[in-house]
């Protein structure tokens, strides 16, 4: 299965940050990638009231971002803002093209390192799994990395690849965290770990003041830990081929799914 991480940088532009996915889905496709996973936010950045940007599945947004990957011939992987009960939104991805047709609205909000989401974002419930080419690939949102339960979850229902949309907050050790947990987590799935967060804000010159905008360092991690690619902090593209034979392997080998008891 070949898949494509888009890392690009979002800004408050949500017509710009369309021309960037435009650009990611016929790169990725090009390239002869299945799937293209976006970051979080690819919709908007965080650091602007997210309630005015917030639009429906069937809203202008998501119905471009969905004929770009139909007319492309490939499943994406988008974060975006939908409305939710009261004034609040959510922080949901799109999951959208070769068949697919799905939403994953972000369980765990990033109420840490004196950023509060649940302020302006409602949590989702249920986690969520799509198939691409007969391969099932769970999904994820960012501080979702943090928490293993999920991802075993996903893997238990048969989840061989877990795509990780992320607009990871910059800070001291986070890059350190980020490498950490991104591998972590694809040991205790015994799954690839696609995570793709958003670039570095100042590699294109926005100050993110104070928003957690990214520090690039999209990556895909093995069943085993290991990295099979990464990216550096700037706007880029990463395809890489995922032998899924390798999860079988694993799964023979190190058995966590099936020893687990908790």
């Amino acid at each position: 299965m070949r898949i494509a991480l888009a890392q690009i940088a979002s800004t408050p532009d949500v017509a710009h940050n369309l021309g960037l996915i435009a650009d990611g889905v016929a790169r990725a496709a090009a390239a002869g990638a299945e799937l293209v996973v976006f970051p979080e936010g690819a919709m908007c950045c965080f650091g602007v009231p997210l309630g005015p940007v917030a639009e429906p599945l069937d809203g202008p947004w998501a119905t471009r971002v969905r004929a770009l990957a139909a007319d492309a011939g490939v499943t994406v992987v988008a974060g975006m803002f939908t409305p939710a009960d009261g004034d609040r939104v959510h922080n949901t991805l799109l999951a959208t093209g070769g068949g697919v047709e799905a939403r994953y609205d972000k369980i765990h909000l990033f109420d840490a390192f004196g950023f509060a989401e649940s302020r302006t974002v409602a949590p989702g419930t249920t986690p969520v799994s799509i198939a691409v080419g007969g391969v099932t690939v769970g999904l994820a949102t960012c501080y979702d990395l943090r928490f293993p339960g999920l991802f075993q979850k996903l893997a238990g229902d048969g989840a061989s690849v877990i795509a990780v949309p992320a607009s990871w907050g910059d800070g001291p050790g986070k890059r350190e965290q980020w490498d950490l947990l991104v591998r972590a987590r694809a040991l205790d799935s015994t799954s690839f770990v696609a995570a793709c967060g958003q670039a570095d804000p100042w590699t294109i010159g926005r100050d993110p003041r104070g928003a957690p905008a990214g520090i690039g360092a999209s990556a895909v991690a093995g069943p085993l830990g290991a990295f099979v690619g990464q990216l550096d902090t700037a706007p880029d593209l990463l395809v890489v081929d995922l032998d899924l034979d390798e999860v079988a392997a694993a799964r023979k080998t190190v058995p966590v799914l099936v020893n687990r008891r908790f």
